[in-house]
């Protein structure tokens, strides 16, 4: 059997879908205001906007399909980004006064939204994600995976005037989050994914309190759905920028055996922007891998060959039916005609080596 493939959340948005997203912001405007220009761009469409993310999303779920993956996702095409997109539905977080902040690693500084009382699900709005997953899934036959920031991701990228404390933070976080994991499940969703990039980052916080919130986040999920937890290493600010600083490499190691242990079904890494020592996947026995083939914020495309090559490398290491094949990470940053073309080669590389 050919190993199974899928992606991992943003996709380039259709140019007719006219709201900008943190991949292609102006990095001035992006400073000043990371939410400003979505909601403008949204309030502009009217009564048009549902229209407008239902073409959208079919189009990109097509070029998916079309790639030959297996669990598409709906790009995040109505987001402004995963993470904000989010908080917008969970009581507690101002999103009128900004607060600035520096984020993964001191990466850059940009103003945030801010947590200025308890964070709770807001009752009205759970559910919200719901709705955006069947509107994609009635576009497929394929599985259709929701991405959702998790609570240590959330904390990064938001500013706490509030709690004062990561893990105080974060627990409620989880806990909010898991109001809307309940919905999908009851929807019935079957692909559910977490983010938590910032566990590469701050592996110590991962370990200490960061897993456990985590765990909180997809309580009560039940076995017949797949639990992903996404774990990339950061972005560029621009595409084809080598020197960006990512995550320590060591963290993934860091951390690999507690994860194994984690109540998750499934590990996402990035290994093709930078190589991993696939001893990782040694320690990972029980969870299945989705292995990073292709990067995201490079614009040469790689051949079925390189992949392929990577992929039976990988496989000297892990079984295949525990191996699922994927970008590095949401794949925003692209354009749609490299995007197109990264995720052929990746699928027909995933094909040829079962």
């Amino acid at each position: 059997m050919p190993l199974l493939t899928t992606t991992l959340g943003a996709y380039p948005k259709p140019e007719f879908v006219k709201i900008q997203d943190w991949f292609n912001i102006p990095a001035g405007e992006a400073q000043a205001d990371p939410t400003k220009s979505w909601v403008s761009s949204v309030e502009a469409m009217g009564d048009q906007a549902e229209e407008v993310f239902a073409k959208g999303t079919a189009q990109v779920i097509a070029d998916q399909e079309e790639a030959g993956v297996d669990v598409v996702t709906d790009g995040e095409v109505r987001r402004e980004n995963y993470i904000h997109y989010h908080c917008r539905r969970l009581a507690g977080f101002d999103f009128e006064n900004l607060t600035t902040k520096s984020v993964r690693n001191d990466a850059y500084s940009v103003a945030l939204p801010t947590i200025r009382a308890k964070v709770e699900a807001r009752k009205s709005d759970i559910g919200f994600l719901v709705k955006d997953w069947q509107a994609a899934q009635a576009i497929s036959k394929k599985p259709v995976k929701i991405t959702i920031p998790g609570p240590l991701t959330i904390c990064d990228t938001t500013y706490d005037d509030y709690y004062h404390d990561l893990k105080l933070a974060g627990r409620d976080l989880a806990e909010a989050v898991n109001k809307e994991v309940r919905a999908l499940v009851d929807a019935g969703c079957t692909q559910i994914q977490i983010d938590e990039p910032v566990f590469a980052r701050h592996p110590l916080e991962a370990l200490d309190f960061g897993i456990e919130n985590l765990e909180r986040a997809f309580h009560g999920v039940p076995k017949e759905v797949t639990r992903t937890t996404h774990m990339c290493c950061g972005y560029p600010d621009v595409i084809d920028n080598l020197d960006y600083p990512k995550a320590d490499q060591q963290a993934y190691l860091d951390i690999a055996e507690v994860m194994d242990r984690a109540e998750v079904d499934a590990i996402s890494i990035e290994d093709a922007h930078r190589h991993n020592d696939l001893k990782l996947l040694e320690i990972y026995a029980k969870k299945t891998i989705v292995f990073g083939s292709i990067a995201i914020a490079k614009s040469k495309i790689e051949t079925v060959e390189e992949i392929r090559e990577r992929l039976l490398q990988a496989l000297e290491h892990i079984d295949a039916h525990r191996l699922v094949v994927a970008p590095d990470c949401g794949m925003g940053m692209l354009t749609r005609e490299l995007a197109r073309a990264k995720l052929a080669a990746m699928c027909e590389a995933a094909q040829s080596v079962g």
